[in-house]
């Protein structure tokens, strides 16, 4: 069931927070986590009832396994736990690209049946295998089978998202106040839950057409010019942006109206100067989930043996290249190459996943080169910004390429065209303009009927570029502190509006008022007006 579809907003929600409150009323707060566990489910078996079979057994699984864990770590039984969970996530994810890829190079015949990838795999995959790694480490525990399937299937966060913590969530529902209806919960969740909604549905889903006819003539052949292809690589962005801005902002919005804080998991990331920046403000949960199981252990895993070895290792002012390389690059690309898996089957995930390790690993490296030479000092970050945000910009742009691209020929189409491989060749309607300019045109200046350029897409990327720079988010907007859950440690860090360079900061402050309901009710009926009832759109993320 999606978030942006009739069936979700007209019953399914308002019959789901009825039920809760209705038990939370009589005190039967048992009943009232039973109700939204069994909301729950069905919400997920909406879309394929057969896949819940599968969310069930994963649950029933990670619990047995995560409740002997709990005073009594046995790694063996850790690596089983986690092992069996890739294992399905591989199965349903990964078998048909490794089947085709060993009959290609060697020549078999290995058939692989058609799978259909269940909603949200990835997601409440990572999200239990934290909870072992927890319950192995005594951070965690849970008891009762009844919170442990809430945690893992709350219907907010279950298909795409955040990757939530067991101690963030659980012990909301652990407070008395969780379960009576609450007016700010109300108002905060309502109105979080309808800029998202209208986000996906008037900005994402209309920007998508631009991008959607750039890469379909890409993978049909069609060699796009310099501005065509340009113009297809940011409307996908954009797309990309309020898709999963906006369904982060429901997510979030559906949780507060239950009374539950859930963490953030966006945050501007255009607004950001660098790309490890980029990654603390995109998908903010995901890189927390990576940073603390994957790349974490691995560098100290890397320093123990640098350590034992007499090796140097990473110092403040002097950082040798051995040590850069085995300490940061090598579990930088490492990281990235399998939040590229994560992401997707197709090579050209992996080249995602791959290009943003070397964009990190040449952040980190910048960042020793700047230490070296002492001009690491807050005047020259502040002079810097601006063209940090621009260059991270067009590094991330050139990256979802690949990202959207069905195939890697498709993805080198639009690379190729971006940077001008096939001839800069300005629209015909700009003709006008540069004849006004003083002097002639320059030889190499031609004018061409260009279909997939004109003025309105422009105008409109433009306009939406500003927005995402220049306006404040979400949580800017509503108030941090209204957004975040307890235990959330950096995740929760929400950072100013615009970026420094903006000419005059906005301010816009957000309170429960009439005023404020009558232009949130407008938004939302208004995105209401615009969903396709026979088929609404699904979120990007739905598909990893």
């Amino acid at each position: 069931m999606l978030f942006n579809s009739y069936e979700f907003l007209i019953w399914f929600l308002p019959i789901t927070l009825a039920g809760f409150f209705v038990f939370g009323h009589f005190r039967l707060e048992r009943a009232a986590i039973g109700w939204l566990v069994a909301a729950s489910l069905f919400f997920y078996a909406w879309w394929r009832i057969e896949y819940l079979v599968l969310l069930v057994v994963s649950i029933l699984f990670n619990f047995l396994v995560g409740r002997y864990l709990v005073g009594r770590p046995n790694r063996l039984l850790l690596i089983i736990g986690l092992a069996a969970n890739l294992g399905v996530l591989g199965y349903f994810k990964y078998s048909l690209f490794l089947a085709d890829n060993v009959n290609l190079l060697f020549g078999t015949s290995f058939t692989v049946g058609a799978l259909l990838l269940p909603l949200g795999i990835s997601f409440f995959t990572f999200q239990q295998m934290a909870y072992l790694i927890d319950c192995h480490d005594g951070v965690t525990k849970e008891k009762s089978l009844l919170n442990y399937a809430l945690f893992v299937s709350f219907f907010p966060q279950l298909i795409a998202g955040p990757i939530v913590h067991h101690k963030e969530m659980l012990p909301q529902f652990h407070e008395p106040g969780t379960f009576k209806p609450s007016f700010e919960n109300f108002a905060v969740g309502l109105t979080i839950f309808g800029l998202g909604l209208f986000k996906k549905v008037v900005i994402a889903d209309r920007i998508a057409i631009y991008a959607t006819e750039a890469f379909n003539a890409a993978g049909g052949g069609v060699s796009l010019t310099f501005f065509e292809a340009w113009i297809g690589a940011l409307a996908f962005t954009l797309q990309l942006y309020f898709d999963f801005s906006g369904y982060s902002d429901m997510a979030i919005g559906l949780g507060r109206m239950f009374g539950i804080k859930l963490p953030i998991n966006f945050n501007s990331p255009f607004k950001a100067a660098s790309i490890i920046e980029f990654w603390q403000r995109w998908h903010m949960t995901l890189t927390r989930f990576l940073t603390t199981y994957l790349y974490n252990p691995l560098v100290m895993a890397l320093t123990r043996r640098r350590l034992a070895a007499g090796k140097p290792i990473l110092q403040r002012r002097s950082t040798t290249f051995g040590s850069f390389v085995i300490l940061l690059a090598f579990p930088t690309l490492f990281t990235m190459f399998w939040a590229g898996v994560w992401h997707g089957a197709g090579y050209q995930f992996l080249i995602f996943g791959l290009l943003h390790g070397g964009y990190i690993v040449i952040n980190h490296a910048w960042r020793v080169l700047r230490r070296s030479f002492d001009v690491a000092g807050p005047r020259t970050a502040t002079l810097m910004r601006p063209a940090g945000v621009a260059l991270t910009f067009a590094a991330v742009v050139v990256s979802l390429v690949f990202f959207r691209a069905t195939t890697m020929p498709q993805a080198m189409t639009v690379v190729e065209g971006m940077i001008g491989l096939n001839g800069i060749i300005f629209p015909a309607q700009w003709r006008g303009i540069f004849e006004a300019l003083p002097g002639s045109l320059p030889a190499w200046v031609e004018f061409q009927f260009l279909p997939y350029v004109d003025n309105g897409r422009i105008a409109k990327i433009v306009l939406l570029m500003a927005i995402v720079w220049f306006f404040p988010n979400t949580q800017d907007w509503v108030g941090g502190k209204l957004l975040t859950p307890a235990g959330s440690g950096v995740i929760a860090r929400v950072k100013q509006i615009a970026c420094s360079f903006a000419p005059g900061r906005l301010v816009f402050g957000w309170s429960p008022s009439p005023t404020a309901a009558v232009w949130i009710g407008m938004l939302i009926c208004l995105s209401v007006l615009e969903i396709v009832s026979e088929a609404p759109s699904e979120f990007l993320y739905f598909n990893f």
